[in-house]
């Protein structure tokens, strides 16, 4: 099958997308980092709109989501408690950047991430904070993400560095 031929839509996630993303999630994440299906009910009733689903005939295969905030850092807390997320914030966070395995190197997640950027700009956002591993740094590097060090973040007990990008 060629790209052509494969019919890919992106749009925000709605509850009954919830079975779906948790699934992705899990096949992306280890345990101790990967977000539950409780997690992201909660998420999905506070801030669907600030989920990027990506459908490759029409199954997931990718996602990006996050809350938006006015504080400047990504804190743990915010994975947590759905609730802080401030519609009018001037922040958009990336809690997750989720391709299954089986559809990586396609740039699944970069037609996202490019989606996630774009809406933050017509929503009048500062910016994007996201946390990654090291290894990833240079991946959200070419999305104009700036580096700016180790994270206070302990999520899964394994070292994040902060990302932002300002506009």
């Amino acid at each position: 099958m060629t790209e052509e031929d494969k019919k890919l839509v992106i749009r925000n996630a709605t509850m009954e997308d919830l079975f779906a993303v948790a699934a992705v999630e899990a096949e992306c994440f280890p345990v101790s980092e990967a977000a539950t299906e409780a997690e992201f009910r909660e998420r999905i009733a506070c801030y669907g709109g600030h989920f990027w689903l990506l459908f490759e005939d029409e199954r997931l295969v990718s996602f990006v989501d996050g809350m938006v905030t006015d504080q400047e850092d990504l804190t743990d807390e915010m994975y947590e408690r759905a609730e802080l997320h401030q519609e009018a914030g001037e922040w958009q966070m990336i809690f997750g950047v989720n391709t299954i395995p089986s559809c990586r190197h396609q740039g699944y997640a970069g037609r996202l991430l490019q989606q996630a950027i774009a809406d933050a700009k017509k929503q009048g956002r500062k910016g994007l904070v996201l946390t990654c591993k090291d290894a990833l740094i240079p991946y959200y590097a070419k999305f104009g993400f700036v580096n700016e060090g180790v994270s206070e973040s302990v999520h899964g007990n394994v070292v994040w560095y902060q990302m932002r990008l300002r506009f």
